[in-house]
């Protein structure tokens, strides 16, 4: 069967769902029965759904639960959540798993499959399978992407520099230099849809520095709207990238991820 084949089986209502964990030597699978039927299955109300846009009610598990089962590796520091549709976040591990002083909670949102889910708004399918959702008083400071959705693997991984060396601004750069943090907020922000020289996962959008980067080609003032509301400047068949409003992105975190863009551009490294 073909990649789009099992995409469209994937997200049939009724068809049968699977969800993996790894830690790249094993791996484990659950099935949408499996994990419905664990004692520590609950209702979990979700104020403000990052996908659905309002509130949302869900039957999930603790994320950090489920991945007690198959413990991280020591040199692990993210956790990958792949989806059918190539997006791969990069969630920080002490967040996924409920050690960083974050008070916000993950949940792994599981779509019954006789009660399949609405759709996504826009979109020809629902948030299931697998969705992570968050809860408590401090969601709002989760990242946008680490409400991920249509999800088909969880894997234990290095942090996105150590793991892919071509994100990594230079080193002569001081440490406090913005460019850095602007590496930060494009793990947590883009590296889940996009590359920077070849490095990261995803398969969903194009790679922000090779052969240009957006820096080289947008007026300055046409980013900054570009990633405020990307519809604002160009609408295309599938466009997928969603807006990065003040409430997600804030004015700092801008301009960081904007300098490290125009720091890239100057350290073009081609994928070994």
């Amino acid at each position: 069967m073909t990649g789009a084949g099992l995409l469209l089986l994937s997200l049939m209502p009724g068809a049968a769902a699977m969800l993996t964990l790894e830690n790249g030597r094993d791996r484990l699978s659950f099935d949408t029965a499996a994990l419905l039927a664990r004692a520590d299955v609950a209702d979990v109300e979700i104020v403000a759904d990052i996908a659905y846009h309002g509130p949302r009610r869900y039957r999930a598990v603790p994320l950090s639960r489920l991945l007690a089962a198959l413990p991280a590796p020591s040199h692990s520091a993210a956790l990958e959540a792949a989806a059918i549709d190539g997006f791969a976040a990069q969630i920080p591990l002490s967040l996924a798993a409920g050690t960083a002083p974050v008070g916000a909670q993950a949940w792994l949102a599981i779509e019954p499959a006789d009660t399949p889910w609405p759709r996504l708004p826009g979109k020809a399918s629902s948030a299931g399978p697998f969705y992570i959702v968050w809860q408590g008083p401090k969601t709002p400071q989760v990242p946008s992407e680490d409400w991920a959705y249509q999800l088909a693997a969880l894997r234990y991984v290095p942090a996105p520099a150590a793991r892919w060396p071509q994100l990594a601004v230079a080193g002569s750069l001081p440490a406090d230099h913005p460019a850095g943090v602007g590496q930060e907020v494009f793990a947590a922000f883009c590296l889940a849809c996009h590359r920077m020289n070849g490095g990261g996962s995803s398969e969903m959008g194009p790679d922000l520095n090779l052969p240009m980067n957006p820096t080289e080609y947008f007026q300055p003032a046409a980013l900054r709207q570009y990633l405020r509301n990307p519809a604002s400047v160009r609408v295309w068949p599938g466009q997928k990238m969603p807006a990065f409003g003040p409430e997600k992105l804030s004015e700092a975190e801008l301009d960081a991820v904007i300098t490290y863009l125009e720091h890239m551009a100057e350290l073009k490294r081609l994928p070994r």
